[in-house]
């Protein structure tokens, strides 16, 4: 009989465990792929064109090193394996980018978890650890603000960064009471080192954990270092990825022409930029206690005016300075603060970027805010429940609505937000019902017209945008393409005159403005748009925009009846873009018109080589060679 109890308790703790380890990290998963299970009829949308359809690195996984050659290799390696299985159908995009999500919720439960059962907090979490961590990584996973780092594809970047941030924080963790130790740091290295080739953010990694051993793991920094240096040596020599990857160039550099974020970016200066950021950070608390409405596209305006920057200035120094003071006499509140502070730093600090604010920007610090809501309300309901009700059964009942009321409203959030990314269209109409000022949204919304079919509504958005900002040298010039392609050839020549006076090394501005003004008649002033497209240098336009103009400047004088001008510029068009099956069956006709026949079925020949099912150039070719002078026998 007295054997009877231990065993008893030894299947009851099993059965706890179970549940802390198991069930809890099962409703997450479960909650994550219900909340994005609709997400899968998401399409490629705004960034994704550049990054992922036209992104040449991504369509071969062999070289490695041609993958792996841009700012974020991890990630372009990663959507080059997506591409190998799938192509672009964007089913497996939306696959892979809901398990790192997944992934990421799974392993903040772990950390919450293991945190809250140290053993500065048994008395106040201990038996409800577990819960406490599933409720966090639950209301985390499925907040309606991770849409944008989750169905929004690109922005795997976000996400995935924070998966092998987590990881990194978890794996030390693990390893501080590990007889594995040198494994689980040598792991949390390795997966430090992956975040930084995935996203810059991830710069701040080594800080963080630090501040984590700090608060949770060691009674001094001094500890922390003699117990640990070797661990964050090799964090901080994760960094050098960041230079490897050209990022930190890229941000400290100021002598590029054209940029979107460092202080070669000429749009707002590091003090503006700085300034405006209060505000943001002002926004991104707003949104994570409170997720509406959200916006694909904010186009947040650089605040210049000292009334828009005292108030969210006095807001966040106050919080900063308070997280600051709490990581000396309250370390796991002031890591929190550290935590979403830190991580917002590469992008919320003086650093211009172009777009100051960005939702996928908050993915990881929204940790914080969630621990610090469901800890805080846990305390408050224990202390409030006992004195209204002692009965466990009462605040159990109370705590569970709580949290089921929580986590249903916010999956509601997610599925409808989700229900925004099926089109392009009815995302920038969205857009624009929350920012009608926002003329690049205008733009996005006519360039979804266009392959939509619908020119007419496609021009009048992009003229919203020109009215909205007459300097957006993309819609003026989507504008003028729209206007040719509806045969407004007049209005199109307007506005792509605009655009090369905006942007003198706009190439295909001036080439279509060519094809417009010949379409009017206008032939020296198309030729002399051609010349002004083929005298641009190399360096402002890629080879094949460059051949394109040599190209058509060569047909526009074949047509002149100068041959020998012709023959000049398809030759120089060929000089940018060896393999340009229109410039060579050019040249071959330009070549048979000067009875050079043996020249030209070269040519003729090229064309068939590079494509086979090219209209006329068989026929060409069977014509020029009959006319080939007949060479007699010795």
């Amino acid at each position: 009989m007295p054997r009877r109890k231990p065993a008893s308790k030894g299947k009851a703790e099993i059965a706890k465990r179970s549940v802390g380890t198991v069930l809890l990290p099962m409703l997450v998963i479960f909650a994550g792929f219900t909340v994005y299970l609709n997400s899968f009829a998401g399409v490629f949308l705004f960034d994704d064109a550049v990054h992922i359809l036209q992104n040449p690195r991504i369509q071969g996984l062999w070289p490695p090193w041609e993958t792996l050659s841009g700012r974020r290799p991890v990630v372009d390696l990663l959507l080059a394996v997506n591409y190998a299985v799938g192509g672009f159908r964007v089913g497996g995009y939306h696959a892979v980018n809901v398990t790192i999500h997944i992934l990421a919720g799974l392993t903040l439960f772990g950390i919450v978890r293991r945190t809250l059962l140290r053993e500065q907090y048994p008395e106040h979490f201990g038996p409800a650890s577990s819960w406490l961590a599933a409720v966090i990584a639950l209301i985390w996973t499925v907040h309606p603000i991770q849409t944008q780092s989750v169905t929004y594809l690109i922005q795997r970047s976000e996400s995935l960064t924070g998966l092998f941030y987590l990881l990194t924080l978890y794996c030390t963790i693990r390893g501080a009471n590990s007889s594995r130790r040198p494994w689980w740091y040598a792991a949390a290295v390795a997966l430090c080192a992956l975040g930084m080739g995935s996203k810059a953010v991830m710069i701040t990694a080594p800080v963080v954990v630090l501040l984590y051993d700090r608060a949770f793991l060691s009674k001094s920094f001094a500890e922390v270092l003699r117990r640990r240096w070797f661990l964050y040596l090799g964090l901080a020599a994760t960094w050098g990825v960041l230079w490897a990857c050209g990022v930190a160039h890229g941000v400290l550099s100021s002598s590029k022409r054209v940029a979107t974020v460092g202080f070669s970016f000429k749009g707002v200066t590091p003090l503006e930029y700085a300034a405006t950021q209060f505000g943001v950070l002002v926004e991104y608390l707003k949104l994570s206690l409170w997720p509406y409405p959200l916006c694909l596209d904010y186009t947040w305006p650089v605040e210049r005016t000292p009334e828009g920057v005292v108030l969210p200035a006095i807001l966040m120094v106050g919080l900063l300075t308070g997280a600051v003071w709490a990581l000396f006499r309250k370390p796991w509140l002031g890591f929190l603060g550290a935590w979403f502070f830190l991580i917002l730093a590469p992008t919320s600090s003086f650093i211009p970027i172009k777009d100051a604010l960005f939702e996928h920007r908050v993915y990881l610090s929204l940790a914080a805010v969630v621990v610090l809501v469901v800890v805080g309300a846990h305390g408050v309901l224990r202390h409030v429940a006992v004195r209204l009700s002692p009965a466990d059964s009462v605040r159990a009942f109370v705590s569970a609505a709580l949290v089921v009321t929580s986590v249903l409203l916010l999956s509601y959030g997610t599925i409808r937000r989700n229900q925004s990314y099926h089109s392009e269209i009815s995302m920038w109409r969205d857009v624009l019902a929350r920012r009608p000022g926002n003329a690049r949204a205008y733009e996005q919304l006519g360039t979804a017209l266009v392959v939509a079919g619908n020119l007419h509504e496609a021009i009048a958005e992009y003229r919203n945008a020109v009215r909205v900002d007459p300097e957006f040298v993309s819609a003026h010039a989507n504008l003028a393409n729209a206007l040719s392609q509806t045969g407004q050839f007049l209005q199109a020549v307007e506005h792509y005159l605009i655009v090369r006076q905006l942007d003198p090394y706009h190439v295909n501005a001036s080439i279509n403005l060519g094809h417009a003004l010949d379409m009017l008649g206008r032939t020296e002033e198309s030729i002399e748009a051609y010349r002004e497209a083929a005298r641009v240098d190399r360096k402002h336009a890629e080879p094949q925009v460059l051949a394109r103009a040599h190209f058509n400047l060569g047909s526009a004088l074949g047509r002149q009846g100068d041959l020998d001008g012709a023959v000049a510029e398809y030759r120089q068009a060929l000089s940018f873009w060896p393999l340009y099956a229109k410039a060579h069956f050019s040249l071959g006709r330009a070549l048979s018109l000067q009875g050079r026949y043996n020249e030209a079925v070269k040519h003729y020949n090229k064309t068939l080589d590079i494509d086979p099912q090219h209209d006329g150039a068989r026929q060409a070719l069977d014509d020029a060679r009959r006319r080939q002078p007949r060479t007699s026998p010795d």
